[in-house]
């Protein structure tokens, strides 16, 4: 079939969706705002029965705290419905971790790796796994060098990324987030983060897995082109841009492509009817 275009959208061959992907910040809400008519787009999703999970990089909040910020904006999801690197991570390490585990993340994040091995806040050695998550203005000159002092004092001890996304939008503006800070360990320590989370082919890959569908009949919706598009076709799914959260028109100059680029999320349900 040839391809076709749309306002709003890149041209495109016709292909088979049969479930969506919705990162949370810049596409659902920004920071406490929720986007105009994201509560509606995805209450027609559920209406229609398609399967969909939200798949998010934030490692402030575990699973429950997001489903209460979801509801406070008018969308209902269950803890099990919520991806994030926290959960991926925590999941890997009780199955494959070969020693201690020293965390860094914020405290409500914490429980989500309970019966995990924990080295003492104040270690600064004998951890296997050093994880890192954002910790928005707790990171200080102390912190960071804590963590590169228990890599350094191992040559085997791993970095656990939280996801690699660079920076999101709070209502403040930009905010750096945990992959300029993996950078700096894995610089500082001379060894590369393994990733849970966007933009790693491995989450995504569970997250198709999660929902019951082959992944290249997936859609993932971001606002991040390279973490949310550009990861998920790597990965084999397809990728949606929204104009919102972090976007940029720079963003389309790029090499990565999306396969549609919608004004917001609310512009699903048009979309999806027609596309």
């Amino acid at each position: 079939m040839a391809p076709v275009s749309r306002p709003g959208l890149f041209p495109f061959n016709e292909y088979s969706m049969k479930a969506i992907l919705f990162d949370l910040d810049g596409v659902l809400y920004n920071d406490e705002q929720p986007i105009p008519g994201a509560a509606d787009a995805i209450r027609w999703i559920e209406s229609k029965n398609i399967p969909h999970l939200f798949v998010t990089n934030t490692s402030t909040r575990g699973p429950e705290a997001l489903v209460e910020k979801l509801a406070r904006f008018g969308i209902s999801a269950v803890p099990e419905q919520v991806l994030t690197p926290s959960v991926a991570a925590s999941a890997w390490l009780r199955t494959h971790a070969t020693g201690p585990v020293a965390l860094f993340v914020q405290p409500p994040v914490r429980h989500v790796f309970e019966g995990i091995q924990i080295v003492p806040e104040d270690a600064e050695a004998g951890a296997k796994y050093v994880v890192v998550g954002d910790m928005e203005e707790s990171w200080n000159f102390h912190t960071l060098n804590r963590a590169f002092r228990l890599l350094h004092s191992d040559p085997e001890a791993s970095i656990i990324a939280l996801g690699m996304t660079r920076f999101w939008r709070a209502n403040d503006g930009l905010r750096l987030d945990v992959a300029p800070f993996v950078a700096l360990l894995a610089c500082a320590s001379a060894r590369k983060a393994i990733v849970f989370g966007k933009p790693a082919t491995a989450f995504y890959e569970a997250a198709a897995e999660k929902l019951g569908v082959d992944k290249t009949e997936v859609l993932m919706i971001g606002d991040d082109i390279e973490i949310d598009v550009g990861g998920a076709q790597r990965a084999g799914l397809r990728g949606a841009l929204v104009k919102t959260g972090k976007f940029r028109p720079s963003n389309l100059e790029g090499p990565v492509r999306p396969d549609a680029v919608l004004a917001s999320v609310a512009d699903l349900p048009s979309y999806w009817q027609t596309r």
